[in-house]
């Protein structure tokens, strides 16, 4: 264990990363040990050692794999086109416009509905019946799609949308 913490600390790692190495290199050692073509050819502790090594090596460049991942995520998310940002905007505006014009009890079971309580719990606290409710939200999910689409920011959007798809097509 000293060989291998040592070897584990020289590359960055931690006591519980050398513990963890050591751990899974014994493993190794005893799975090879019971196959019938395994022959020792070297010290138990260097064959040992090279599988430690050989194993944290692994570990380390995992890690660089799962950084370099992770910067690249990060760069792409930053480099987004600033007319997405707009266009996100211009849609939770036009949503949040066309949801203020549904009737009260349309928009009390879409937002009881998007808290993710259940038809019948919806009835049993505004006193409808499950029928009513579940009939009730799916007018008001139409009539709110609908609205949607014939809303002049929408319509908009979606003609720039056509328009530039155009040009890249």
């Amino acid at each position: 264990m000293p060989m291998i913490r040592l070897m584990v600390f020289q590359m960055g790692g931690s006591l519980e990363d050398a513990h963890d190495v050591f751990q899974d290199g014994l493993i190794i050692m005893l799975e090879k040990i019971d196959s019938k073509d395994f022959v020792l050819t070297c010290k138990f502790k260097t064959y040992l050692y090279c599988i430690c090594e050989h194993l944290w090596k692994s570990v380390l460049d995992k890690r660089r794999a799962a950084v370099n991942y992770f910067s690249r995520r990060e760069e792409v998310e930053s480099e987004k086109d600033f007319t997405e940002n707009i266009d996100k905007k211009m849609y939770e505006e036009i949503f949040r416009d066309v949801f203020e014009t549904l009737d009260p009890v349309s928009k009390n079971i879409l937002n009881l509905y998007w808290q993710e309580i259940s038809p019948q719990e919806i009835a049993d606290k505004l006193g409808y019946t499950y029928g009513y409710v579940r009939k009730k939200k799916c007018e008001a999910q139409i009539e709110l799609t609908e609205k949607v689409k014939r809303h002049p920011g929408y319509r908009k959007i979606i003609s720039t949308e056509m328009a530039t798809r155009e040009v890249v097509h």
